[in-house]
């Protein structure tokens, strides 16, 4: 008689089986196992410092994972060569002039790749081709540059509460904050006297507008404008043959042969004149004293009557 198969082992045999299948599905999904039967292209950058770098890290375009770091090595004297797998499809879409740079995933995360820019016109990589990078600061710059940072504030703080510079003046020192305020009152005046004036001269301004007055017609009236034009004009000719009559005048009183050279430079002629003019003056004054003596004269004391007579009878009747 046969002996009853044993169906336990088969059974374990095949939990296990799963469950195995179960762990290889995991770790190939965690891991991105799958990216290594990606075909892939060679490309490789020099840093002078990798802030951390390591073999493993991803490499990142445009904020998609298109590979990661195969291998760092040193390279030179005391650079490091950092050589990357990028995948194949991503290629077409990196050019020969694009930049390397170091980043971080996330604020504290692993260092990555970051591979950006590049143009147009530039052909797409090749294998075994060498990108361009950039240098950043790496944490410990970063964190050197904010300690001196911290102690130019402190230096700062301290110059404003000793009261130096002009901050620190202006804190400290009571008699410019009034000096200040009082200059501030001086514009505040100042603007409140412009309104005024640009009152002021709106007002005028509208006053050009009402018709009538000597701004509108100046402003609107051609006839008034003419008028003023030409006396303007007639000014302007009356005052430049009043120069040319001057100007002769000059030139007639520096010649000494002229009349009034003479008048001006000849004593003698002078003596003359003066001469010429007292004996006009007592002619004057005897003809005067002549006409007197013949108003009372018997024979023209009647006509010298008639004629007072009539000038009276012309004053009653007015």
């Amino acid at each position: 008689m046969l002996e009853p198969l044993n169906k336990r082992p088969i059974i374990v045999g095949i939990f296990i089986f799963i469950g195995i299948l179960f762990l290889i599905g995991g770790v190939m999904i965690v891991g991105n196992i799958r990216s290594t039967f990606t075909k892939k292209i060679t490309v490789s950058s020099v840093f002078g410092d990798v802030n951390g770098l390591h073999s493993g890290n991803n490499i990142w375009f445009s904020g998609v994972k298109i590979g990661n770091v195969k291998k760092i090595e040193f390279y030179g004297k005391s650079q490091v060569k950092v050589i990357m797998h990028i995948n194949i499809e991503s290629k077409q879409y990196i050019r020969k002039d694009a930049k390397v740079k170091i980043g971080t995933d996330g604020l504290i995360g692993n260092k990555i790749l970051v591979i950006y820019g590049g143009t147009i016109n530039s052909p797409e990589i090749e294998d075994g081709d060498s990108l361009f990078n950039e240098t950043i600061l790496s944490s410990e710059d970063m964190m050197e540059t904010f300690q001196k940072n911290n102690l130019n504030v402190l230096i700062l703080t301290k110059k404003l509460v000793d009261g130096e510079g002009t901050i620190g003046k202006l804190l400290n020192n009571d008699s410019i904050y009034y000096n200040i305020s009082a200059t501030t009152q001086s514009l505040q005046a100042a603007s409140a006297n412009a309104q005024i004036l640009i009152a002021s001269l709106s007002n005028f301004s509208s006053k050009l507008n009402h018709k009538g007055n000597l701004a509108n017609d100046l402003v609107t009236d051609t006839l008034v404008f003419n008028s003023l034009k030409n006396s303007v004009i007639k000014l302007k000719s009356i005052a430049d043959t009043a120069t040319v009559m001057v100007n002769s005048l000059k030139d007639a009183s520096v010649n000494t042969k002229t009349s009034i050279g003479v008048l001006l430079y000849d004593e003698e002629a002078g003596s003359n004149i003066k001469a010429t003019i007292k004996n006009l003056d007592s002619s004057s004054k005897k003809l005067d004293q002549n006409l007197e003596a013949l108003q009372h004269s018997i024979l023209l004391r009647r006509y010298f009557k008639k004629e007072a007579k009539k000038k009276e009878s012309e004053k009653t009747r007015k």
